[in-house]
């Protein structure tokens, strides 16, 4: 079998920056070991699959260890490779997920994700979780499987060395820290070692949970910002209420192509 593969380095415009994703398509859906064991070869935080259909794509997502519900920088990477290297005519792509419908949309060099929003509640403050991020929190929130810490500032969210193994036993998926940045309107560092990504670099579905609770904090409808992990992401993020829209570049890095029997 033979599967073409691009890796991308999505919200960003240079490569070596943003979060890297490997994107596979495919012409019908193979059985979902092989879908995990291509994931698992090229570790990285997410691989993506897609079937083109005839008016969208089917999408699927995979990390070293486990198929994901959601992921935005495996999207937003997904995308380019159909907009820039399979030549896609429009320009909108719908992505039929797990997650519901997911639209891209191309707004100059960016594309901008149309995700659902993601619902928040205030979360009680364990000892569980200030030992494994070794601070603690202004607040904290729960959204799904997500959990989100907040901080007062950039500097604090910046020196923050988690014990991931602590991290594995909480009750989340993956961890967000987030505090108001310097230079924009909020900063974060997303953790998720139960699904086998110590530290995501950039993660657009974490900003489901961002950009409604940034939104209302500061009371804006449009607002920047950048995930400070080491390779840093920048995104432009919109309210829309139910939806938000998160935008950024993406960038080829390698084209190839995978052999198995």
């Amino acid at each position: 079998m033979k599967i073409p593969i691009y890796q991308v380095d999505a919200f960003t415009s240079k490569v070596f920056k943003g979060n890297p994703a490997a994107v596979c398509p495919l012409d019908a859906w193979p059985e979902s070991k092989i879908l995990q064991d291509i994931a698992t070869e090229n570790n990285l935080s997410e691989t993506a699959f897609f079937v083109g259909k005839q008016d969208h794509f089917e999408i699927r997502w995979f990390t070293p260890k486990v198929e994901v519900n959601l992921c935005g920088h495996a999207t937003l990477a997904s995308a380019h490779v159909i907009f820039h290297h399979l030549n896609y005519p429009k320009d909108e792509i719908a992505f039929l997920s797990k997650s519901g419908i997911l639209k891209v949309m191309k707004n100059g060099k960016s594309l901008i994700l149309d995700f659902p929003t993601s619902k928040i509640d205030l979360a009680i403050i364990t000892k569980e979780l200030t030992t494994a991020l070794g601070k603690i929190p202004m607040s904290a929130y729960k959204a799904g499987q997500k959990l989100m810490a907040l901080f007062e500032d950039e500097k604090t969210v910046a020196a923050i060395s988690p014990d991931f193994e602590k991290l594995k036993n909480l009750d989340y998926m993956g961890v967000i820290v987030t505090a108001p940045g310097d230079k924009v309107d909020f900063v974060s560092r997303f953790f998720a070692p139960k699904v086998g990504i110590n530290e995501d670099p950039v993660t657009g579905s974490a900003h489901t949970v961002l950009i409604p609770f940034w939104s209302e904090r500061l009371g804006k409808e449009k607002l920047k910002a950048l995930q400070i992990s080491a390779r840093t992401g920048e995104l432009d993020c919109t309210y829309k209420g139910d939806r938000v829209w998160i935008g950024g570049q993406a960038v080829t890095y390698l084209v190839g192509e995978i052999e198995f029997e």
